[in-house]
C-alpha cells in the first residue's frame, strides 16, 4: 500500500493495490479475476513473494517447510495459470521470477528455502523453453537470482568479505531487475561475482567447493540471523512491509 501512495504522489498514475494471499490458490484465482475485471489482462508479472525459516532441517516443523513451498514456489503455478492464457493468445508479455542465489547453490540452514528457490527456478526455466516451443517468441521471461538483499528478510546475516558478496541494497536490486527486464535477460544473477561462484562449482572438486564456500563464510552467514516471525508463523515480505 506504502508503494501505492508513492507513485500516486510521484507519477500522478492510476495505481491498483490487491491484498492476497499467495500460497492459498482460491484466493489467488479470485484476485486474478477482480484483477481482470478492474484493470484488464496482465502484461508483466512479478512473482515475488517470498519467506524463509532460516532454521536447521531438522528443528523445521511441517507446516512451516510447507509454507516456504506454498509461497516461495506453488503461487507461481497459480499466478502463471491465472495470467498466461492472455498473455498467450496476445503473444505478448513478460513473467519475472524471483528466485535466489540460495535456488542455485544450496545454503547451509535454507534447507527448505533452497529447496523451494530451486523449484522456483527450474519452474520458470522450463516454461521459458515450452513458451520457445509455442512459439510464443513475444512472451519474455527474466528469472532473477540474487544473493541477500537488504530487506529485513535476512536480518542478521552477514558475509565474511562484502566486498566479494556484499548483502544488496533493494535500490541496486531494484534498478538491475528493472533493466534486466527492460533488456529482456533471461538470466539475472548478482552480485557478479555470484558468476564465479557458479562457474567453479560445476568445474572443481566438491571438497575444493566445501573449502572456497567455508573461505568466503557461505557456511555461517546464517549464524546470527533473526527470525523475525513469532513461532508458528512466518509472514511475506509484503505482509511485513505493510505492518
Amino acid at each position: 500500500m506504502e508503494t501505492c501512495r508513492m507513485i500516486k504522489e510521484e507519477r500522478d498514475a492510476k495505481v491498483f493495490a490487491y491484498t492476497c494471499d499467495c500460497s492459498n490458490r482460491q484466493d489467488v484465482y479470485r484476485v486474478a479475476d477482480q484483477v481482470k475485471k478492474e484493470v484488464g489482462n496482465v502484461t508483466i508479472l512479478i512473482n515475488n513473494a517470498g519467506v524463509v525459516t532460516g532454521r536447521e532441517f531438522l528443528k523445521t516443523p511441517d507446516h512451516m517447510v510447507e509454507r516456504s513451498f506454498l509461497v516461495n514456489v506453488m503461487s507461481h503455478f497459480w499466478t502463471y495459470k491465472a495470467f498466461l492464457p492472455a498473455m498467450l493468445e496476445a503473444n505478448h508479455g513478460h513473467l519475472v521470477c524471483i528466485s535466489s542465489f540460495a535456488g542455485i547453490i544450496g545454503i547451509n540452514g535454507l534447507s527448505d528455502y533452497c529447496a523451494s528457490k530451486f523449484a522456483a527456478y527450474g519452474f520458470a526455466e522450463s516454461l521459458h523453453f515450452e513458451l520457445r516451443l509455442l512459439q510464443k517468441s513475444k512472451i519474455n521471461t527474466t528469472i532473477v537470482c540474487p544473493y541477500f538483499i537488504k530487506t529485513g528478510m535476512f536480518e542478521g546475516c552477514s558475509t565474511k568479505y562484502p566486498l566479494l558478496l556484499p548483502m544488496l541494497t533493494q535500490e541496486y536490486a531494484a534498478q538491475s531487475i528493472l533493466n534486466a527486464i527492460l533488456e529482456e535477460q533471461l538470466y539475472l544473477i548478482m552480485p557478479r561475482f555470484s558468476h564465479v561462484a557458479l562457474f567453479l562449482k560445476q568445474i572443481i572438486s566438491t571438497n575444493m567447493m566445501m573449502t572456497m564456500a567455508e573461505y568466503l563464510g557461505m557456511d555461517i552467514s546464517l549464524t546470527s540471523f533473526i527470525e523475525r516471525e513469532k513461532s508458528g508463523e512466518v509472514q511475506t515480505k509484503t505482509e511485513r512491509k505493510q505492518q
